[in-house]
């Protein structure tokens, strides 16, 4: 059994955040035999290491892996990088002194980062142009993702590299991240940019971006439109919004305007729309999103992603111009709701969906989700009762509801799956 790491292609070390609270002088160690055990004629496939921004444990294991990396016992690697305070405890002073630190290693130890094929920070505080640095020095990084990491709050990110093809960004004070040419990039998430930022994403060179999740709580007036967002990248077929449970922060346009930006999109995904919210603006999506496949909807205050309790009254204004009567679309398969209740706001949607979607084959209908971590941490918000049909005949009595204006020959079937 001692011998069987250093037989193994693809090592992966990987524990929780607790277990590397206490053992994290084992994992470098541990680390250290692995790579210094092996023979060359066995190499190991990217390494996945997570390991805490400790200067004497980096050092060890950076060290290593880049000594491995020259002795070809490794192509590659992928380092997860944690530090040792985080959330409401990681101050700013706390942020610029764990991106000094991470500098540091960084500087120590070029052979193992030269090979990074994937690099995933949390709670640094860059200077100028460090993020920067480490992308051009990092060539053959193909996964990059930063959690509450920038160079300053309103600081500009631009971002150049000829190999990444995953970029995650969550909860960083950037005003701007520009993604200047990155021509091999596929998959982009953004995750809760600064409410002051007027363009919070620049989309330059990024030609192969076929997968775009983006997610914000929105609580002023300020609204993105797609066709801007999206002028330079024609390629998405795979959209996600997510709302928070907040007020909708992208703007309905006219299907004219948008389409062009829509013409590959095959999947939408609109998450955490809040309650009480009419939906039926999201129909301005199909109408401009010809060849969409599948389309889903989550209708939830979830409270433990809220950024705030405040009355539903300001987050329910949606204006929106309806739907052309005659639109038909014809290559929706599959409608997704989650959160449906039996009231005129999901029927009357969805009987207004299976009009246009004439060759619409399935349309699953799920209960509200259920967190358990809501109602210990808000007993005081009042919930309002589900009216999720629950017998078969509600079941059937919908069913009809939504169906009895539609062609004979419609082909849908209509799931209740909670």
């Amino acid at each position: 059994m001692q011998k069987l790491p250093t037989m193994l292609s693809q090592i992966v070390i990987d524990l929780s955040t607790d277990d590397l609270v206490r053992i994290h002088t084992v994992v470098a160690n541990v680390t250290n035999k692995i790579l210094n055990a092996r023979s060359s004629k066995i190499t190991i496939r990217k390494p996945k290491l997570k390991f805490f921004l400790s200067p004497s444990h980096c050092l060890s294991i950076g060290k290593c892996v880049g000594l491995a990396m020259a002795d070809q016992k490794v192509d590659s690697a992928e380092f997860e990088i944690l530090t040792p305070r985080n959330g409401h405890l990681c101050t700013e002073a706390y942020r610029l002194f764990f991106a000094d630190q991470f500098n540091d290693f960084f500087r120590d130890c070029p052979d193992a980062f030269a090979g990074l094929t994937g690099l995933h920070l949390q709670y640094m505080r860059f200077g100028e142009s460090d993020i920067t640095n480490i992308l051009s020095y990092c060539k053959q990084l193909e996964s990059l993702s930063l959690f509450m990491c920038d160079e300053g709050v309103s600081s500009v990110l631009h971002v150049e590299h000829a190999r990444l093809v995953e970029l995650v960004i969550s909860y960083c004070e950037f005003k701007t991240v520009e993604l200047t040419f990155l021509p091999k990039l596929q998959r982009m998430t953004f995750n809760s940019w600064p409410s002051c930022a007027e363009n919070p994403l620049a989309l330059g060179f990024v030609p192969e971006i076929s997968k775009l999740n983006l997610a914000k709580a929105c609580f002023s007036h300020k609204t993105l439109k797609l066709s801007q967002l999206l002028a330079n990248v024609p390629s998405v077929n795979d959209l996600s919004l997510e709302f928070r449970s907040e007020k909708i922060w992208i703007q309905p346009e006219s299907p004219k305007v948008l389409s062009p930006w829509l013409a590959k999109l095959r999947y939408v995904n609109l998450d955490n729309l809040p309650e009480l919210c009419d939906i039926a603006w999201t129909m301005f999506l199909l109408e401009a999103a010809p060849f969409v496949v599948e389309f889903c909807i989550t209708v939830w205050d979830h409270k433990c992603h809220m950024e705030s309790q405040k009355s539903y009254s300001e987050k329910t204004d949606v204006k929106w111009e309806p739907s052309d009567p005659d639109f038909k679309h014809k290559d929706l398969a599959k409608l997704n709701i989650y959160g449906f209740q039996c009231d005129d706001n999901f029927t009357g949607h969805i009987r207004r969906v299976m009009e246009a979607a004439v060759n619409i084959k399935e349309v699953s209908l799920h209960d509200r989700k259920v967190c358990k971590v809501c109602a210990v941490k808000f007993p005081h918000v009042e919930v309002r009762p589900s009216s999720y049909p629950r017998t078969s005949d509600e079941k059937d009595l919908l069913r009809n509801k939504m169906t009895e204006t539609l062609p004979k020959a419609s082909p849908a079937v209509i799931h209740f799956l909670s």
